[in-house]
């Protein structure tokens, strides 16, 4: 099996190649092509706005795909580039830089930045709940996370460690030391194959890697009955992932200001969007450059779906309550490496800009849109061997 780290660099090279063909995507709906041309017509002029994706294109950002294909994008007047991400490419680099005019990131990715300076704010929140787990196999007896305690682990590091650790701190008990992880990527080789106790797994991509293995035991695949897993959110130490960013300079300027509001309400729409249609979701990140098979795409796109929705208070709004937990836990958390927090103090509230989603949600709804997503239920995807 290939590593998610070795898929990253292969995609990686191909990063310039896929954002100019990401931004002459367009929308194959007849009805679509019309309006979005008609909406172009009206425009004195389109926008160009350049968006930095945290990894591989991947259902991981359906929505913006979803902006995109469905014309959502052109009707704001807006020519949106999508930048292909990777393990080489560090988002916030790219729009402190001046190469992007937003930037999805983790917040434990980003607040230590914040706390070096970097005047980046957070102007929607579209993931409500942590994706990251620790999954070992039943035998190994790792049934709570101070269990992880003498045990061998996996972790990519580039701050998808952070809120783990939070768990195994806090919840586990467990003294920095004990919580040192190897870096490693090819998540269903380590366990199986390389004697790890251990790995991580998001739980819309690695999980189904392991789910997609046949058990040489049984001749079947994997079950989640075969592992013990481990989930931040069940501990009180999740954080808040998949914010979108943009520098806080450049907010105060009224034009950009009216950009981002045009930006965030249509990539807004792109998820609610793919919210109703997983299927057409899983699609579309495979016509943008996901090299997922098909099933395992799908299980992606439910799996997004499940930590956007329900949204009780409206997609892209900043929980309280999980923001001070994100803060809070960023200032206890310990790197076993180098002994320090990932932060020292409080972030200060302008880190926290509202006043676009809030805006974006009133007319979301004057359309008639669902913007909480309360009655959603997730697909029921059955995995293959592959997932092919």
């Amino acid at each position: 099996m290939k590593s998610t780290i070795t898929k990253a660099l292969a995609g990686a090279a191909a990063a310039a190649l896929a954002a100019v063909t990401l931004s002459a995507c367009g929308s194959s709906d007849s009805d679509a092509d019309a309006k979005s041309s008609d909406t172009a017509a009206a425009c004195s002029t389109m926008t160009p706005v350049k968006l930095q994706l945290q990894w591989n294109n991947q259902a991981q950002f359906a929505g913006y795909y979803a902006a995109a294909d469905k014309g959502y994008y052109k009707d704001a007047c807006l020519d949106v580039t999508l930048l292909e991400g990777g393990s080489d490419v560090v988002p916030q680099k790219v729009l402190s830089d001046g190469g992007a005019d937003f930037a999805v990131s983790w917040a434990p990715k980003v607040l230590g930045d914040i706390e070096g300076g970097l005047n980046m704010v957070n102007v929607a929140q579209i993931f409500q709940r942590s994706a990251p787990l620790i999954v070992s196999l039943k035998e190994k007896g790792i049934t709570t996370p101070a269990d992880l305690k003498g045990k061998k682990w996996v972790n990519w590091g580039y701050g998808n460690q952070w809120e783990l650790l939070a768990m195994l701190q806090g919840a586990g008990g467990l003294a920095p030391k004990d919580t040192a992880y190897e870096a490693e990527g090819d998540t269903a080789a380590n366990l199986f194959d390389d004697g790890y106790d251990a790995v991580t797994a998001m739980t819309y991509n690695e999980l189904a890697e392991l789910l997609e293995t046949k058990n040489p035991k049984t001749g079947k695949l994997y079950t989640e009955d075969d592992f013990n897993i481990l989930d931040p959110n069940k501990y009180d130490a999740s954080m808040l992932e998949d914010d979108i960013w943009a520098m806080g300079d450049k907010l105060s300027d009224p034009a950009f200001a009216k950009t981002t509001q045009a930006f965030i309400t249509a990539s807004l729409k792109g998820w609610i969007y793919v919210r109703d249609n997983p299927t057409d979701g899983a699609a579309m990140a495979a016509k943008y450059g996901s090299q997922h098979p098909a099933t395992h795409e799908l299980w992606m796109m439910n799996e997004i779906n499940k930590l956007i929705w329900p949204a009780p208070a409206g997609i892209g709004t900043v929980d309280p309550a999980a923001w001070k937990r994100t803060v809070d836990e960023s200032m206890k958390v310990i790197d076993p490496a180098s002994g320090k927090p990932l932060i020292t103090k409080a972030t200060p509230d302008s880190v926290i800009n509202q006043t676009f989603v809030t805006k974006a949600l009133s007319d979301l709804k004057a359309e008639g849109l669902d913007v909480t997503g309360e009655s959603f239920t997730p697909e029921d995807v059955t995995l293959t061997e592959g997932g092919e």
